[in-house]
């Protein structure tokens, strides 16, 4: 086993909740998670020697393309209806129910877009670090973040004037 082994291998153990995490919010299902992050390992260690600069960066980058990968094969037409769904009366589960039902929310949304929320507010990088990843400009950032919160509050039914924070819609944070 060589020295470049033992530096991957160390750092999946250092980063592997983090990234798993990635992966979970990407996806929103623990088992796909899983996989992907399997798969975004694989194909960081045949390029190990060359990303020894940022590897998180790649791999978070992989974990991304990988997942729209994945994603593209499985697309669901969407059923748009034009009945709007009554909203559930304020109780002691309504904070689960929100949650549930942002979560869902975030799972309907492009795969690019909800990449640029998972790693802006979920992760908490910075736009400029998005851009990396994603490779892409810190406008496409910008518009990608504002169009993907602007979903989030429709589908949350949460008018735009009462939301100046995106922690306001229970985006902050982990799942």
């Amino acid at each position: 086993m060589d020295d470049s082994d033992d530096q991957f291998r160390e750092f999946v153990r250092a980063r592997w909740q983090a990234l798993l995490r990635t992966a979970y919010l990407l996806t929103g299902d623990h088992g796909k998670a899983e996989d992907l992050l399997q798969t975004a390992l694989v194909r960081t260690h045949r390029y190990w020697s060359r990303i020894q600069d940022n590897p998180e960066a790649y791999v978070r980058k992989v974990l991304v393309n990988a997942n729209n990968s994945w994603w593209r094969r499985r697309r669901i037409a969407e059923h748009i209806t034009h009945a709007v769904p009554d909203r559930p009366a304020t109780d002691a589960h309504t904070s689960y129910e929100t949650h549930e039902e942002l979560w869902a929310a975030v799972r309907r949304l492009p795969p690019r877009m909800r990449a640029v929320l998972v790693l802006r507010y979920f992760e908490d990088l910075p736009e400029a670090e998005v851009a990396r990843v994603l490779d892409c400009s810190v406008g496409t950032v910008k518009s990608q973040t504002s169009r993907g919160l602007d979903r989030l509050r429709a589908a949350l039914d949460v008018p735009a004037a009462e939301v100046t924070e995106p922690a306001h819609l229970g985006v902050k944070g982990t799942p």
